[in-house]
Formats: structure tokens, C-alpha cells, sequence
């Protein structure tokens, strides 16, 4: 809806209530008399009650939540009693004289109609005052410029930059079956350069764990005639039962496939130095 539609409703709202609020004076006016009130006083009656509906409908708009119940009750309570005061006037001809007559023929019925027109200017205060200092101290939400789904993805730091990534190496090849002690030099394939990311200067950023594998310096590349020598120092005193290619990967620190042929390796090197030795004894 436009500011155009915006002004004409406000200004159709504001003609009614002031229309309504004319065809219920007379009314209101003679009741006021009738309990008791002087010419000013039964002047000023109509906006005791007529007004204080204006203030919580305006209330009305502006609050929200429990205020804005209490601001509908108050509405709607007014709204009510002037109806009935309304209702009481058209029934009693005697009240459009402006002289004092009863309300009601029964008693106790005329007790509640008096006590209903003179506490309505009290409760105008009472309510009055609250719903204005409500409407004082109401604070409005918040609305966010931007919907967060529309916001660019950002890192915890603040940069706007996507998390750079390293290539990760290429995985080194198994290594043959070693046949004998007398092993040929074999050239293992390099891995893969690793490709560097250009730093963003940012605020220093903390470790927040382990690092990875990619980022990592490298360890250097042993041939395999340098892996049998540290087997074979390592293993030197071994029993053929630990003899194990799990024991012998943890205990040079090589791959598992690297472990198995040096276990075949070691295996067949003392066998073929206990048929010498067996040999030779005989």
C-alpha cells in the first residue's frame, strides 16, 4: 500500500471517529448532568470517555505484545460503557431535559449505572496515564538491513576470502620384492611439487589444530638399499617370531607394503645364512 492509500484510510479513520464522537455529545453531556455535574463539567464529560477510546486506539497501533492487550482491553471496555450510557439515554426521555432523574426505575440497577458514569473520568486517568507512559518507553525491533542468507560467506577472522587449499602430494609407489641380499638401487618418482598459496595479510590467526598432512615439510626419500640397512640394524637381534612386517614398518617407519617385502627379505637372508652355516658344519 502507497503513502496515498496510507493518508486516505488515516483520514477516513479520523473523519468517523469524529463523526462518532458528535452523535454520541448529546448523550453522554445529559448523563453527566444527571450524576451530579455542572454546565463545564458536563462539557468536558464526552472527552473523559470518547478521547481516552482515541488515545488507546492510538495505543493500539503502537504497542505490541502485552501492552498491546492491555491497550485493546481498554478499548474495548470504554467502548462498552459508552454504549451504555448511550443506551440508558435513549430509553430515559427525562435525561434530554438535562435535570436530575434516576437512570433506572430499579434501584440497585440505577447504583450500577451512577457508579459506571462516575468512575469513568477516574479510570480515564488510571488508564490515561499508563497507556502513555507505555507508549513512552515502547522501543521498537529492530530490522536488519540484510538478510543473513545474503550476506557473503565470510570466515571467523573476518576475511571474505575462500579457505585456500593445498594440492596434496602424490602417493609413493609400492616397492618390488627385494630377491636378494645384493639389491639394485631403484629411483622412486618425486612427488608432486606442492603448489604455494599466496598469504593474505590478515590479523594473526591462532592454531586451531592439528596440522594437516599437506602442510607438513616432507621427510626425505630413503632408498630402498637404506631401508634394508636399518632393518637389518634394527632386527639384528630379533627371534624369526617377532620377525613381523608390522614390527619391522614401526620400527624404520616406512609403509606397510615396504614392511612386507622386508620381512621376505630379512626371512630369506637368514635362511640362506643358516643353510651356509649348516653347510659348513658339515
Amino acid at each position: 500500500m502507497n503513502r496515498t492509500a496510507k493518508g486516505l484510510l488515516v483520514a477516513a479513520l479520523v473523519g468517523v471517529v469524529a463523526m462518532a464522537f458528535r452523535v454520541s455529545w448529546n448523550a453522554q453531556r445529559d448523563v453527566a448532568r444527571t450524576v451530579g455535574a455542572d454546565g463545564t463539567a458536563a462539557l468536558l464529560y464526552p472527552f473523559v470517555v470518547d478521547g481516552l477510546m482515541a488515545l488507546a486506539l492510538v495505543a493500539t497501533l503502537v504497542l505490541t505484545g502485552k501492552d498491546k492487550t492491555f491497550a485493546l482491553r481498554v478499548l474495548a471496555g470504554y467502548t462498552v460503557a459508552s454504549l451504555v450510557l448511550n443506551y440508558v439515554h435513549g430509553l430515559v426521555p427525562e435525561l434530554h431535559g438535562g435535570g436530575r432523574v434516576q437512570l433506572a426505575d430499579w434501584d440497585p440497577a440505577n447504583w450500577v449505572l451512577v457508579l459506571l458514569a462516575t468512575s469513568l473520568p477516574v479510570g480515564s486517568i488510571f488508564f490515561g496515564s499508563d497507556l502513555v507512559a507505555k507508549v513512552l518507553h515502547h522501543r521498537p525491533a529492530r530490522i536488519a538491513d540484510q538478510d543473513e542468507s545474503d550476506q557473503p560467506t565470510a570466515n571467523r577472522l573476518g576475511s571474505d576470502l575462500p579457505k585456500s587449499t593445498l594440492a596434496a602430494p602424490a602417493e609413493v609407489p609400492e616397492l618390488p620384492a627385494i630377491e636378494s641380499a645384493d639389491l639394485v638401487p631403484v629411483e622412486l618418482p618425486q612427488s608432486a611439487p606442492v603448489l604455494a598459496v599466496a598469504a593474505v595479510q590478515h590479523a594473526p590467526r591462532r592454531a586451531t589444530g592439528r596440522v594437516p598432512e599437506s602442510a607438513r615439510t616432507p621427510r626425505p626419500t630413503r632408498t630402498p638399499n637404506e631401508l634394508l640397512g636399518e632393518a637389518r640394524s634394527a632386527t639384528a637381534d630379533w627371534p624369526d617370531a617377532e620377525l613381523t612386517a608390522e614390527a619391522i614398518r614401526k620400527a624404520v617407519r616406512t609403509s606397510s607394503a615396504n614392511g612386507r617385502t622386508l620381512r621376505d627379505t630379512l626371512k630369506a637372508e637368514r635362511a640362506d645364512q643358516a643353510t651356509a652355516a649348516g653347510a659348513v658344519a658339515g
